[in-house]
């Protein structure tokens, strides 16, 4: 009891502060200091979403005069049945330019039916106008940027778009995607993720709710200021000359991390160049239904970030290459957020309940969870207010408001984990996006 009290009068002076005494000895005690360089990044967030909101309803329309030829590079790698599902969502795009679809099916082999159920749509898109289906089998499995190099060499598009096999897409997503390459500067779109399997069980549903906070609001207002940290491999468009200037894809993992990194590095010498981040753009994914499965993507994804930033990229960081206020805002917002900052959670964590009182650390750490939560519920509704195009389905998961400080803690639990495996394990040797004999023969 005596726990719970002191509990409520710690809570009762952070609410009171700063009109009472010795509320800031408290704050600085308790309060992780980490918030303080996180608020400045939602506030940011919050302007920029709100300026694009602005720059959207009262810019003046201009309809696209050019619809530039695209092709769509689906990678595939047991997707069975669903991969049909895919290549409909895409021939039945509402747009007028060509579409060239190239379903890669990795390790054909092996993926027999995935090969067969791709190839069993070739009928059905060659009675559409505009629209073609080449499916390539790959029999020797390589991994997914070997599939993309080869569906480069065959891309006939003004623009590729990268896509996952086991990706659907709403009809208007080429277009939205493709009017952003009227610009010659634009070199790259970033599409917008939704969890297709939402419904599923309460992971799934979590999921679906960090999708539509962490990648729909935040990177619209990270894109409003011209920062896109990746360009997702599930939905991720790329003017073709400039990916063939590059040399296409590069071997090892964290295939859509690195050729971000890699545009991103001409922007030091070429300002001019932009990467975007579309939001209307929309493509549905399956997220991962146990906690094991989970936490394993996870990890993968965090750990890349790592042998991506510090083992392959370190130059990234250097302002020649991207330019000062790119490197700012990617050791900011990346490598602070993403590598330092989940070791400093735990560290601090594990300090303050060792020595402090029961009752001030949980008061203290309640009125942390309420500002967390107010966050969450804050970008939830300028999602639902600006941005949502299916507020009706969105409103549904407002109930998961409260958990979601909990999700993010055990996530940043596992990144640090997952930071602390590729240091020194070298993860991204062990990874299911390619075999075994191609990530070893990287120099990373």
């Amino acid at each position: 009891m005596d726990v719970l009290v002191q509990a409520r009068d710690t809570m009762l002076l952070l609410l009171s502060m700063p009109f009472g005494p010795g509320w800031s000895a408290l704050l600085l005690k308790f309060v992780p200091f980490v918030l303080f360089l996180e608020l400045p990044v939602y506030l940011l967030i919050l302007l920029g979403a709100l300026r694009h909101a602005l720059r959207r309803d009262f810019a003046p329309v201009r309809e696209p005069h050019h619809f530039p030829r695209v092709s769509c590079l689906v990678t595939c790698y047991n997707e069975g049945e669903a991969v049909r599902r895919t290549i409909t969502s895409v021939a039945e795009q509402r747009y007028p330019g060509f579409i060239e679809i190239i379903p890669l099916v990795d390790g054909a082999i092996q993926n027999s039916a995935t090969y067969a159920a791709a190839r069993s749509m070739e009928p059905v898109v060659r009675r559409m106008a505009n629209r073609s289906l080449r499916v390539v089998p790959k029999w020797q499995r390589g991994g997914a940027v070997s599939s993309l190099n080869l569906g480069l060499q065959l891309a006939t598009g003004e623009v590729v778009l990268a896509l996952d096999g086991d990706t659907s897409f709403d009809n208007d997503m080429v277009r939205h995607m493709a009017r952003h390459f009227q610009d010659p500067a634009v070199i790259g779109v970033a599409g917008n993720l939704r969890v297709r399997n939402a419904r599923v069980n309460l992971l799934t549903r979590l999921q679906a709710l960090e999708y539509l906070l962490a990648i729909n609001v935040s990177r619209i207002g990270m894109g409003e200021f011209g920062v896109v940290h990746v360009i997702s491999g599930a939905l991720g468009g790329f003017r073709r000359s400039f990916l063939e200037k590059m040399g296409g894809y590069d071997s090892g993992t964290a295939q859509d991390g690195d050729i971000t990194l890699r545009m991103k590095h001409y922007f030091g010498r070429h300002p001019h160049l932009r990467l975007v981040f579309e939001p209307r753009a929309i493509g549905h994914t399956d997220a991962p239904e146990t906690w094991r499965t989970f936490f394993r993507q996870r990890q993968r994804w965090d750990g890349d970030l790592y042998y991506l930033y510090i083992r392959k990229h370190s130059r990234s960081f250097l302002p020649r290459l991207q330019g000062w206020k790119n490197v700012f805002l990617q050791v900011w917002t990346g490598l602070y957020f993403q590598m330092v900052m989940p070791y400093i959670i735990i560290i601090y964590s594990t300090a303050v309940f060792a020595l402090y009182p029961p009752g001030m650390v949980l008061g203290t750490w309640a009125m942390v969870y309420l500002l967390y939560v107010a966050i969450n519920g804050l970008l939830f509704a300028v999602h639902l207010a600006l941005f949502s195009e299916r507020p009706h389905a969105d409103w549904r998961l407002a109930w998961l408001l409260p958990l979601q400080p909990l999700f993010m803690f055990a996530q940043r639990v596992n990144n640090a984990l997952a930071t602390l495996k590729q240091m020194t394990c070298k993860a991204h040797l062990d990874s299911s996006m390619a075999p075994w004999w191609v990530l070893r023969k990287s120099r990373f």
